[in-house]
């Protein structure tokens, strides 16, 4: 039950500065004002995507928001490449940072045995619980701090972020991209898509690790 407390403490964290400054920010970042405002930036707007999406960790910017401005701003593949790698870098931000820093302070909050019991659920399913939190709001900051404080490995966090992140940064820079009529279907699709290809690759990256 201690656990818990870790992820109350950090959902609440990740939670407060959407309840302070959230209808600001969704006011600002809408898609369109997402273009104007990354279209300010000339040809470092992708630059200034991937900042935005880095400063999801501590600010509430809506980061689909962001991914889809990029596909209007640079195309479908474009955009969802730069919404990748901004994605993949917020993660990792999150997992080093608390990794690094934040194992005294949840030791203090949950104590050493909880926090050996988050490293064993993050040793057999992080994988998952990493790709298929992308999808879901305030959890991908929650869960990449869990996988840092856990010292989930840092290859398997990885692999396992790139396959979260790649269809949710293409299929929100394809809707802005294309503005499709049919959005929520494509989204029903592409939500399967990461447990289906990390179902693909775990195999391989446990194999790989276990020989390393």
């Amino acid at each position: 039950m201690r656990l818990i407390w870790i992820l109350f403490v950090l959902a609440i964290a990740f939670t407060i500065p959407f309840i302070v400054w959230g209808g600001a920010f969704e006011e600002t970042f809408t898609v369109e004002g997402g273009v104007t405002w990354l279209e300010r930036w000339g040809p470092w707007a992708w630059l200034a995507g991937i900042i935005l999406l880095l400063l999801d960790l501590v600010l509430p910017i809506p980061g689909t928001a962001v991914m889809s401005a990029l596909g209007m701003v640079y195309g479908s593949m474009v955009g969802g490449l730069i919404g990748t790698v901004g994605s993949i870098l917020s993660g990792l931000l999150a997992y080093a940072l608390c990794r690094a820093f934040g194992l005294k302070i949840a030791e203090r909050i949950a104590g050493a045995a909880a926090l050996e019991k988050s490293r064993t659920i993050f040793a057999t399913t992080g994988g998952w619980i990493v790709v298929l939190s992308r999808w879901l709001p305030i959890m991908p900051e929650v869960v990449s701090c869990m996988a840092g404080l856990s010292r989930m490995s840092l290859r398997i966090f990885l692999s396992a972020l790139v396959v979260g992140c790649l269809p949710l940064a293409f299929t929100f820079s394809v809707i802005g991209d294309t503005g499709r009529e049919h959005p929520k279907l494509t989204l029903a699709l592409s939500v399967l898509a990461p447990a289906l290809i990390w179902l693909a690759v775990r195999p391989v990256i446990l194999r790989s690790s276990r020989e390393t």
